[in-house]
């Protein structure tokens, strides 16, 4: 399947995924829904054989039934020019095979994870009665965020004739086949539980436990040798972890978990300390000795003559012989008169077409799938009215009729072709960007800290007010405000104070001391400091310091000065420089130096000991504006 290739009028081929023994996996992109899907195509080679086609109809159907958030999600299946094909939601990552083989060994909290995920997944097929069958890691895939999704469900049964035959093809599904499988007998909950035991052991030991030059002689192990201990592998295995999986591969189906529900509870514990002496599992191994024969498929070139002596004498003719002809001819013509009456009525009769102008095209679907109708061609157009993937026009028209299964063709929105720009600065910015994506802009944003704006507002935009943007050929950029900066608090203990206002002098940050007399930490150097290090602190922000004192004690008092904004000349910014006077501070040290767009007030605290005063002076553009010389604690 190339490249661009349409399935179903709306899947678009992007590159192929995988392929296998019945179907092949393509990546395609999904032009109603606007997004990235898996497309499971059956190959040309089978799609006349009835028998893949039933597998493959068995699967979909099997995966429509299940909702779960570990199983692959199945959104569609259909038919194009003769090739069936399902499409499925589109997992980023890798199969379990290979993150295995990659990541081995896998730490023993993460192969519990993963082992519950599959369980729950296997439990909600198991509660709707479905048997996957055919579980490995090869079916079992792992995302970026190490999130499990099953899939394949449906397609392995009575698939264990073609394991031991198609070794070319299907060799991978026998080393986790149950034994009552390979025996020929029909898969039940228990064999499901069996490949998750094996899939547990090849987590935990890198291997799985049984391997062969055949298919044959792989199955034969399965029945008639015991699982490898997990723990002679590796002595850091629990025993407890060992036992579950010698409880889920157990020869016998009646000795395993009855559930998989069952199975992750046991395992939930498995690495709890108090199960940590629990002694071996030892189940009933014993064997009734009887010869094991597996049902090969035989082909045979030529039939062998029969012998003409044994051949039965003719007998006269009985009832049944003499009427069973027209016992069938009737029970034929019965199945045709009920086919073809079931064919009128699934493809026969007609419905209301319902009117999903306007809806989202994920809604517009969901409704023409409620009245049995399928999506047909998809077109998309500008609308100004309609905002972007939203239903501008469908055919049939709503209200018209339509037939049972048929398609129904979709103009989609675009948004708006072209607008004028609006001036959205101080607007909120997740707002403005909605609106502008529903019209059909791609739109996008520059974060940047500032002192004066709210974070999230809009400071700046790429097009100016009244220019006319267009969506296709445009993309509208935004500055928008992230706030004040935030700096990071280092650890100032057993430093000396002059370090810490220098720190809060160059980041703007409001400095307050206490004193405390100490035995261990030297004069005038800090032993203990709020907020603690590695905490942030925004400009204007308070950084509290407790100081080491040599036994005088002195007091702390914060002064409010309120600093008058100059805007003759037409000025926006005055740089405004605050020097004190205090215990720790003289008028020659600068302690604060900020830039003011509007009357601001500043807290400045003043440390000082019992009998001196403080002073302040205030520096606006150069010049002095205000100063006090009268401070007391």
């Amino acid at each position: 399947m190339n490249p661009g290739y349409k399935i179903g009028k709306r899947y678009r081929i992007i590159r192929t995924l995988g392929e296998g023994g019945m179907a092949n996996v393509y990546l395609a992109y999904d032009e109603l829904l606007d997004r990235e899907v898996s497309v499971k195509l059956l190959r040309l080679d089978l799609r006349d054989d009835p028998n893949t086609q039933r597998r493959f109809e068995r699967e979909a159907m099997a995966a429509t039934q299940l909702n779960d958030p570990h199983i692959v999600g199945v959104y569609d299946i259909g038919e194009d020019h003769g090739m069936q094909f399902m499409v499925m939601q589109y997992v980023k990552g890798t199969d379990l095979k290979a993150y295995i083989k990659k990541n081995f060994p896998i730490p023993l909290p993460q192969v519990v994870d993963i082992m519950e995920q599959v369980l729950s997944a296997v439990q909600a097929a198991h509660d709707h009665g479905i048997i996957h069958r055919d579980l490995k890691p090869q079916n079992i895939l792992i995302d970026e965020n190490k999130n499990i999704k099953i899939t394949d469900f449906g397609i392995a049964v009575a698939a264990y004739q073609d394991s031991l035959t198609q070794t070319n093809t299907l060799m991978g599904s026998v080393h986790y086949l149950s034994p009552e499988q390979a025996r020929g007998s029909i898969a039940t909950k228990q064999s499901d539980i069996y490949s998750l035991g094996i899939i547990l052991y090849e987590l935990l030991t890198g291997k799985v436990p049984f391997e062969g030059e055949t298919a044959v002689s792989i199955a034969l192990k399965h029945f008639k040798e015991n699982i490898p201990s997990v723990r002679n592998f590796n002595r850091n295995i629990p025993q407890a972890l060992e036992n579950v999986v010698i409880k889920a591969t157990a020869k016998d189906p009646a000795e395993r978990y009855q559930s998989a529900a069952t199975m992750a509870a046991d395992l939930k514990t498995a690495l709890d300390p108090a199960r940590k002496n629990e002694p071996r599992l030892e189940l009933n191994a014993e064997d009734d000795g009887e010869t094991k024969v597996i049902d090969l498929p035989k082909h045979h070139d030529k039939q062998e003559p029969q012998d003409v002596e044994k051949q039965p004498k003719n007998k006269p003719e009985s009832f049944w012989h003499r009427y069973k002809k027209y016992l069938s001819l009737g029970i034929g013509i019965a199945v045709l008169i009920v086919v073809c009456g079931s064919g009128w009525w699934f493809f026969g009769r007609t419905v209301v077409m319902p009117d999903v102008d306007g809806q989202s095209a994920v809604k517009a679907e969901q409704t023409l799938h409620k009245h049995n109708l399928r999506v047909g061609n998809i077109t998309r157009g500008y609308d100004p009215n309609v905002p972007k993937n939203h239903v501008i026009s469908s055919s049939p028209n709503g209200s018209d009729k339509a037939r049972i299964n048929s398609y129904v063709d979709l103009k989609v929105s675009q948004g708006v072709k072209q607008m004028t720009m609006a001036d959205y600065v101080g607007s909120d910015y997740d707002d403005v960007a909605s609106s502008l994506r529903a019209k059909g802009f791609h739109v996008e944003q520059v974060r940047v800290h500032s002192e004066t704006v709210d974070p999230g507002q809009i400071m700046k935009q790429n097009y100016a007010k009244g220019k006319t943007v267009a969506t296709a050929a445009h993309t509208i950029r935004f500055e928008v405000s992230a706030g004040k900066p935030q700096i990071k608090i280092p650890d100032f203990k057993n430093q000396d104070i002059s370090v810490v206002q220098k720190f809060a002098n160059e980041h703007n940050l409001q400095l307050t001391t206490q004193e405390k007399t100490s035995q261990t930490i030297a004069t005038n150097h800090v032993i203990a400091q709020t907020p603690k290090p590695g905490s942030t602190l925004s400009r204007g922000d308070t950084l509290t310091v407790t100081v080491a004192n040599s036994g005088n004690e002195t007091k702390t008092t914060n002064i409010q000065i309120n600093i008058p904004f100059d805007g003759n000349g037409g000025q926006h910014e005055n740089r405004v420089q605050v020097y004190i006077k205090d215990a720790q501070h003289n008028l020659t040290m600068q302690y604060q130096d900020i830039t003011i767009n509007q009357e601001t007030t500043i807290n400045v605290p003043f440390t000082l000991r019992q009998g001196e005063t403080g002073a302040y002076r205030v520096v606006r553009n150069g010049r002095t504006i205000m100063s006090a010389t009268n401070i007391t604690a």
